[in-house]
């Protein structure tokens, strides 16, 4: 991780769960971190437990709706403004809501596309776009992507979810070759957990902490600092080696 100390890096989603503890890890090793989210609250708190901790990076949080691309845009000039602009982005943000094909509701189905699929291809956009008018010919695009990306569960709740989630793993297989075709050595990760203890369980049982309860209780599941580690890696792995996809879950998860 010697490189990355002094570059900049985005996490999207960086509040809580999965892209907290990200944001942490990439301060802790010495990057500045723009973390974005709808509610800054607690990145603010987390910016502050990095600076006090004695950490060699830092954590800048900023407020944007990844539904709206304007804001996305706006994120990425006031990045390019501040700090010349990304070398390593993390799209962490995801969400999902309970709602089957058959009778699921139009307005969560937009939702999840929205945050899941499109927030995601337009910051891997403009994400690329940074580097490319700099000349960075190292950077790296990671996605957080899920198991429910590679197999279909049997949970009508989770179905239009799994489908973004597919479509995740295409689009990372898709960068990789444009990428490839431009000659780039920009890299690009899909990581791929299977259950994560985080507030997304509880989100996705609409606030039923008896319900996420039983989902999380079924094996000892992964935490959010486990997935952190999974980044890390595959930040610190040779420039010459592209890492496709790590699939983890824990050892206790059948599916």
């Amino acid at each position: 991780m010697e490189r990355w100390k002094g570059r900049v890096a985005l996490v999207t989603g960086a509040s809580v769960g999965i892209g907290a503890a990200v944001a942490k890890a990439l301060v802790q090793h010495g990057m500045k971190v723009v973390g974005c989210a709808r509610s800054v609250d607690k990145i603010e708190k987390l910016a502050a437990e990095c600076a006090s901790s004695g950490f060699s990076g830092s954590l800048i949080p900023y407020k944007c709706d990844l539904t709206v691309e304007e804001e996305i845009l706006s994120m990425f000039s006031s990045i390019k403004s501040l700090h010349q602009g990304v070398d390593v982005c993390i799209n962490n943000a995801g969400l999902a809501h309970p709602e089957p094909l058959l009778n699921g509701k139009t307005s969560a189905w937009r939702n999840m596309f929205d945050v899941n699929v499109l927030a995601l291809s337009v910051c891997t956009r403009e994400a690329h776009q940074s580097m490319k008018e700099r000349n960075v010919d190292d950077g790296h695009i990671i996605h957080l992507n899920s198991i429910a990306g590679h197999k279909v569960v049997h949970n009508a709740d989770a179905h239009f979810y799994v489908a973004t989630k597919y479509a995740v793993t295409a689009l990372t297989e898709g960068l990789r070759q444009e990428l490839w075709d431009a000659k780039s050595h920009i890299r690009t990760t899909c990581i791929s957990p299977g259950v994560v203890e985080t507030e997304f369980g509880y989100r996705f049982c609409r606030g039923n902490p008896e319900k996420a309860a039983e989902m999380y209780g079924e094996s000892k599941c992964l935490q959010a600092e486990d997935v952190a580690s999974a980044v890390i890696y595959v930040l610190s792995a040779p420039p010459h080696v592209q890492i496709g996809d790590i699939q983890m879950r824990p050892v206790e998860q059948q599916v």
